[in-house]
């Protein structure tokens, strides 16, 4: 089997909710995958990652990511809202995604079967499809059963638009580069993208909100990133294998916008994996933390998180 180890913090949600995406990525890709957490060394704590074959599981997914053709995907029937007028706000970002957003010229698939019943422009589904690696449909901000959806993002973001640009940076009219990718990360720093993956940092301004080192509120003191322009460096990878993992799992939610999570010391199948992530496997060993949602405007913001319990 194919095995890698990728340096981890803890104590952010969205690499622990990551770490669960390249798992469910490699077995999807690979098959037989398995994963688990090595806190062994405290000052280097790593995820395990197994897959069938000879592959580094790690770089079969990020090379899935950086090749995938994104796609936006609705009920059968729908069309797209006619765009709305507006004038782009003083200091404006890719992720606000005005009228005329990059969102509207991914391609739209529609089928009879839909999550959530109703399809809305901010919240389709997204599927990546890539030649001779088959195809991964994402969208557990839309899902319409009777689990918490965890979708943070809001306003004028939509799951397409976040998407591309995390996947395939943004280019602005005049052809320049405004925010990297991992398509862009992948050219340009592949050795540091496979050794570290969430430790590659680029400046985003819009996202699913998983990185708490991306997230930000306001502290009503007369200073706005917006209105400034300045921008805050997070993970691409975080941010779209985040949204993977929680495709089938999800932190567990005890008070409002107060959830907690599991990470587990044994390796295991995907399956399992997303029961351990809520602390549902207490036979195993495992690092219980907590967490809160901080509201930034519409927005809701993944913090940094506690440990709860000692080593079991």
């Amino acid at each position: 089997m194919g095995v890698a180890t990728i340096p981890v913090d803890l104590f952010n949600p969205g690499q622990v909710f990551a770490c669960l995406g390249f798992l469910e990525a490699a077995d999807v890709l690979l098959g037989e995958a398995q994963g688990g957490f090595d806190w062994s060394d405290e000052a280097d704590v790593r995820f395990v990652l197994r897959a069938g074959g000879d592959a580094n599981p790690v770089a079969a997914v990020l090379g899935f990511l950086v090749e995938a053709r994104l796609f936006r995907c609705g009920p059968k029937g729908y069309r797209d809202p006619p765009p709305k007028e507006s004038k782009p706000r003083s200091g404006s970002s890719p992720g606000s995604e005005e009228a005329g957003s990059v969102a509207d010229h991914v391609p739209l698939l529609t089928a009879g079967e839909f999550p959530s019943g109703v399809g809305d422009r901010m919240t389709l589904p997204i599927r990546l499809a890539a030649v001779d690696s088959g195809c991964v449909e994402l969208g557990h901000w839309a899902d319409g059963s009777s689990r918490e959806s965890f979708k943070l993002y809001a306003g004028n973001r939509s799951a397409a638009g976040i998407a591309a640009a995390m996947l395939q940076g943004h280019v602005d009219k005049q052809g320049r580069t405004v925010q990297r990718g991992i398509a862009q990360l992948w050219a340009d720093r592949r050795s540091d993208l496979l050794q570290r993956p969430f430790d590659v940092l680029t400046p985003i301004r819009g996202s699913f909100n998983f990185d708490p080192r991306g997230n930000w509120t306001a502290i009503d003191a007369g200073y706005s990133l917006n209105d400034q322009s300045h921008e805050i460096a997070a993970s691409p990878v975080v941010q779209v294998l985040a949204a993977w993992g929680l495709e089938n799992a999800r932190p567990a939610e005890y008070a409002l916008r107060k959830l907690r999570y599991a990470a587990w010391g044994i390796e295991l199948c995907p399956m399992l994996a997303r029961a351990a992530l809520t602390a549902a496997i207490s036979s195993i060993p495992s690092r219980r933390f907590r967490f809160d949602l901080a509201l930034s405007g519409k927005n809701k913001v993944v913090n940094f998180a506690k440990q709860e319990n000692t080593y079991d």
